[in-house]
């Protein structure tokens, strides 16, 4: 569905993406791993539209998108919320909402409210504060809110740059459910970056890890989960302590 083949990426002088290789299958969630200053956040710019790479080439669907802009991208399916989710203060809930269609307005009108209703059902916690101002939402709420404007896009990929970012653990584990009943229910294919390793390996069909610009380790989610050298550096379990139980 989507390919990305030996992706270079710089910001000004300073070379991020070193080569990036992956492809991503259609009704599949693939987590993107790794620490702080990785690379993945370019990544998830970088499919978006947002930075222009140097070298390289994204292929979505067999077409050739390397060089398009945001509203470009956006209108062939592919769909970011962002980290810290961006929400504007002072705009409702429901106006978030018909915001992520904006680009569907002339073309696709009559499908907009149909879809706001379901994801109105899919986040009933918004459903109740729908006049309510972005900036008075809860962390949780403002990542719910972040993401149905994500759908709102009708996206066939859905990347997520840190959902669980500053949200307590039971909050971290309904958004995670959320991806996956996405995922099943609706077909939706995801990309998701994340530091929260234990709780993206738990939804991810598989996943690689990203370290200074290149992709340093991939495989399925059971897979990284008892990699031995993912356990030693995001779990702290070390080899050492695993032979001694």
């Amino acid at each position: 569905m989507l390919k990305v083949d030996n992706l270079h990426t710089y910001h000004d002088y300073l070379h991020v993406l070193k080569g990036i290789h992956f492809e991503l299958n259609e009704g599949e969630i693939l987590a993107i791993l790794g620490s702080n200053g990785a690379g993945k956040s370019t990544l998830l710019g970088t499919l978006a539209g947002v930075y222009a790479p140097r070298e390289g080439n994204i292929t979505f669907k067999g077409e050739d998108i390397t060089q398009d802009g945001v509203q470009k991208v956006v209108s062939k399916g592919i769909c970011l919320v962002p980290e810290r989710r961006q929400i504007f203060n002072s705009i409702s809930v429901r106006d978030h909402l018909l915001l992520g269609a904006y680009h569907r307005y002339k073309r696709d009108k009559k499908t907009i409210q149909q879809d706001y209703e379901n994801v109105i059902e899919m986040f009933p916690r918004l459903k109740q504060m729908l006049d309510r101002p972005g900036g008075l939402l809860s962390g949780g709420e403002q990542q719910m809110l972040a993401i149905g404007r994500g759908l709102m896009a009708r996206p066939q990929v859905l990347m997520l740059d840190e959902p669980s970012l500053g949200l307590a653990p039971l909050i971290v584990r309904d958004i995670m459910g959320i991806l996956r009943r996405l995922c099943e229910e609706m077909g939706t294919t995801i990309i998701l970056v994340e530091q929260n390793v234990k709780a993206a390996l738990k939804v991810a069909d598989r996943a690689c890890v990203l370290a200074h610009g290149r992709i340093e380790i991939s495989g399925t989610a059971e897979e990284l989960m008892q990699d031995s050298s993912i356990q030693e550096a995001y779990f702290g379990k070390s080899k050492k302590a695993k032979k001694a139980t």
